[in-house]
């Protein structure tokens, strides 16, 4: 299926600032990209209505995302993209038969993805994840039971989010945002030896009725039998459509944008959405959509 993701991000700055954005998808899609992907930042003059193209210069950072950075200067900044991806139509894979990898046996690059990060404090809860799931058979049964965990004994609230929440905070609290319920998972997955990395990307209600404005999405994949697989604390229900812009320890490494001075948000759209050939979106039947 292909899968049109479009952003537009708009800021108010009081003076120069440089920023780095994790704003195009990951280099393991390019195979899949159908159109050329583009992304603008520009200089808004309100009053007159012109506009003014930025500079951005691209790298690929130390997780392999591919990122950009620019100095967004002082005004109004609006900083914009789209892409067309083709990607099965599949939902999110059930692996019973994965398995669990000891840690001596584990891929050199795969190992930093075990330890403590600024809000997956590994350390700090391995003892909780030991007593709680140490009953669990190891690979995928071990990594559903601790996602379902998750899913289930935290309450989701838009009003709980701050940007020091910590997986131990979210645990005391059982309540966050999607990065919480996923920062939690990462940790108390990485407690019991299964690699677990932070992700970041579009997820669209693909084939499935709205649930209202978009916005960008995180979940977290687990590494069992040699590869890493999606996983997803917050939705828990094998969505189909994930489209993949970055991966990172937690929510640190794939910020979305990073302001090194003040950038006020002022306007925020994100859509991910299924197209036909033409380009066209592709609408739900009306059994699908009054369900």
């Amino acid at each position: 299926m292909l899968i049109r993701s479009e952003f537009a991000i708009e800021f108010n700055l009081p003076m120069d600032a440089p920023m780095i954005g994790l704003l195009r998808l990951h280099p393991s899609l390019d195979a899949r990209v159908r159109e050329p992907e583009t992304l603008t930042v520009e200089q808004m003059n309100l009053q007159s209505g012109s506009h003014a193209e930025v500079a951005v210069q691209e790298y690929v950072d130390t997780y392999g995302n591919r990122c950009s950075r620019f100095v967004a200067p002082a005004g109004y900044v609006r900083v914009s993209g789209s892409s067309l991806v083709e990607i099965e139509a599949v939902s999110d894979p059930i692996v019973t038969e994965a398995r669990q990898a000891l840690v001596e046996d584990l891929p050199t690059e795969v190992l930093q993805y075990l330890l403590s990060s600024r809000y997956c404090p590994v350390d700090a809860m391995s003892l909780i994840a030991g007593d709680m799931f140490g009953h669990t058979f190891p690979g995928w049964a071990r990594a559903v039971w601790i996602r379902d965990w998750v899913h289930n004994h935290v309450r989701f609230d838009y009003m709980s989010a701050r940007p020091t929440k910590t997986a131990l905070d979210v645990f005391t609290e059982r309540v966050g945002v999607c990065r919480d319920f996923q920062h939690l998972a990462v940790t108390l997955t990485r407690a019991m030896n299964i690699p677990a990395r932070y992700v970041t990307g579009y997820l669209g209600d693909i084939r499935r009725p709205s649930t209202g404005e978009g916005d960008f999405s995180a979940w977290y994949e687990v590494f069992l039998d040699g590869r890493w697989i999606a996983m997803d604390a917050r939705h828990n229900d094998h969505r189909m459509g994930r489209v993949l812009m970055a991966v990172g320890r937690d929510a640190t490494d794939v910020a979305i944008t990073t302001s090194f001075g003040t950038a006020n948000l002022v306007r925020f759209k994100v859509e991910s959405y299924e197209v036909d050939e033409a380009g066209a979106a592709v609408e739900l039947p009306l059994s699908v959509v009054a369900a």
